[in-house]
């Protein structure tokens, strides 16, 4: 009997957490490119104390990153539902295509602050891709989960 409220608990609890995550996700107002531009521009103004000039220089390089990974995101959606996998050559080209975009406004970035700026703006990429790292870990760690707990139910 107690195993048997403790399972039920459990599976309570596990339900509550989906739930709220889905709840989560679909509560997440979409933004425009506009306003997804206006406000990064804002963060970095805050962060690296940028003149008007610097600004009116970065706002249509982040206008242009933000409609690019959001024309990206899109189509990793529509192949999502599809069920498509892109191939090697897909995955190699869309990497490097990415790479060649850092590249570029590592440069053009490095154009329009100064050293001291720039400096601050590498640490704050930095930091942005550590904290990336430890959620693709953390999402993994999860995957690896759900796939054990599927293996136990097969067997």
């Amino acid at each position: 009997m107690r195993k048997l409220a403790s399972i039920l608990v459990l599976v309570f609890a596990f339900t509550l957490t989906a739930e709220a995550q889905k709840m989560r996700k679909q509560k997440r107002p979409k933004l425009t490119v506009e306003q997804q531009t206006d406000l990064a521009v804002k963060k970095m103004t805050l962060a690296l104390d940028l003149t008007e000039k610097q600004q009116n220089q970065i706002e249509p390089l982040i206008k242009a990153k933000v409609s690019k990974r959001k024309a990206m995101m899109e189509k990793r959606l529509e192949m999502r539902k599809n069920n498509t996998k892109p191939t090697a050559d897909e995955m190699y080209k869309m990497q490097a295509e990415r790479l060649d975009d850092q590249i570029a406004m590592k440069n053009r970035m490095k154009n329009i602050l100064n050293k001291e700026q720039f400096e601050k703006f590498e640490k704050m990429a930095r930091g942005r891709k550590m904290k990336g790292k430890k959620m693709m870990k953390k999402r993994g760690a999860m995957k690896k989960r759900k796939m054990l707990k599927e293996r136990k139910e097969d067997n």
